[in-house]
């Protein structure tokens, strides 16, 4: 019976990272646009990229702001994962999905609420269009009332800050 649910786990955990929506429970929150699940009744940490969108940089104006507010949404919850398929790992090994919780797309809500740019750079090779014109369009109303980061004059596009850090 041990080795069953020990064979189920691994399974579980394969699935997860084959591409398949998955459920896990929300146990950290490094910044706006990156979290760490854990998937039940398993120890391992999986550390998830929000895909098709950008976040400004915990030292970054608006930062912890755009980390709070995902926290708020998401930390201690249970969460559906839906990993990118065909660009489901990022450079640094993150698992690259969209999360849910309870019917509601968290990357888009942290682009509405002005704690996100929408990463086109990337979003054109892995969204639907219909999926890519809500974002866009989420990201153009922020702007226009001026909410979150876009209450900054200038936001600067985490990729610059990145850049300029180096």
């Amino acid at each position: 019976m041990k080795r069953l649910a020990c064979l189920f786990l691994s399974l579980a955990a394969v699935s997860a990272w084959a591409g398949e929506p998955f459920t896990a429970w929300v146990v950290g929150v490094t910044d706006g646009d990156t979290v760490t699940v854990l998937l039940r009744d398993e120890k391992r940490p999986i550390r998830v990229r929000l895909a098709s969108i950008d976040a400004p940089e915990k030292a970054q104006a608006f930062g912890q702001v755009c980390r709070q507010a995902l926290a708020g949404k998401v930390f201690k919850q249970d969460v559906t994962v839906r990993p990118i398929p065909g660009d489901d790992h990022d450079q640094y090994g993150r698992l690259v999905a969209t999360l849910e919780f309870q019917g509601s797309d968290i990357n888009l809500a942290q682009v509405k609420e002005g704690c996100a740019w929408h990463y086109t750079e990337f979003a054109r090779r892995n969204q639907s269009a219909e999926a890519f014109a809500a974002y866009a369009t989420a990201e153009q109303q922020a702007r226009a009332t001026r909410i979150g980061l876009w209450s900054d004059r200038e936001p600067v596009k985490p990729s610059e800050f990145r850049r300029g850090q180096k």
